[in-house]
């Protein structure tokens, strides 16, 4: 395949309207076309994103780990649902997985930095950059789960039933020990903005993120019906 024939696909592109799909065709047919690059690339995060949750593990009931690798079990999913389709066995549930995952853990980790500026001080810059870059990447890639899954309600509602109890065990209700929330850089009680604690301006991001992957996931399954691609 020559250069030009990366940014070209046979896998059908429904057409949908930019606010689900906001990625240029060619960008979208490139991250298939190396979609087991990005699952390596993906299964490389989720290592190191283990590597990174190594001290919040050891404070958590292990019972409750399912709960704390929130962003490498985001990259692992879309690794699993790209690898699932390539070897023609694609889950439709694992797919709004992934989506959910990757919209809602990357959306999360860059708000936060942004929204505590000063607090995150203490990382070396270039691992800051890493951390905000990388996770603006994983916002990204789960624009390219159209081409491959169509959002159906149940797999959405498998989706949904998982972040929401995976958003109230990490910020509302903590069912064994602390909240399980990955670890802020200030007191949880500290102000912010707004008159907002830390902990209610993480909360209310991963809340609001989760609603825009609900919404995002159904429209994209109702403009797919719309164009006769499902």
């Amino acid at each position: 395949m020559d250069i030009r024939g990366l940014f070209e696909s046979d896998v059908p592109r429904a057409d949908l309207p930019r606010y689900v799909a906001p990625l240029p065709e060619a960008i979208e047919n490139l991250g298939l076309n190396l979609a087991w690059l990005v699952v390596l690339v993906n299964l490389a995060g989720t290592a190191f994103g283990f590597y990174y949750y190594r001290f919040q593990f050891q404070i958590t009931p292990v019972e409750m780990w399912p709960f704390v690798p929130d962003s490498p079990a985001a990259t692992l999913l879309i690794a699993l649902a790209l690898a699932a389709w390539k070897l023609d066995r694609p889950q439709a549930w694992l797919t709004a997985l992934a989506f959910f995952g990757n919209i809602i853990l990357g959306g999360w980790t860059v708000y936060v930095h942004f929204a505590y500026w000063d607090a995150f001080s203490y990382l070396h810059p270039a691992m800051r950059q890493f951390l905000i870059w990388s996770h603006a990447a994983m916002v990204v890639q789960a624009f390219l789960l159209h081409r491959i899954g169509d959002f159906d309600p149940r797999a959405v509602g498998v989706a949904t039933l998982w972040y929401t109890v995976d958003t109230v065990v990490d910020y509302f209700i903590p069912v064994r020990g602390d909240l399980h929330h990955t670890l802020i850089p200030l007191e949880r009680d500290a102000p912010v903005f707004l008159g907002a604690d830390a902990l209610g301006v993480a909360a209310a991001g991963a809340v609001v993120l989760l609603i825009i992957a609900v919404y995002l996931s159904l429209a994209t399954h109702i403009e797919k019906q719309r164009t006769g691609a499902v």
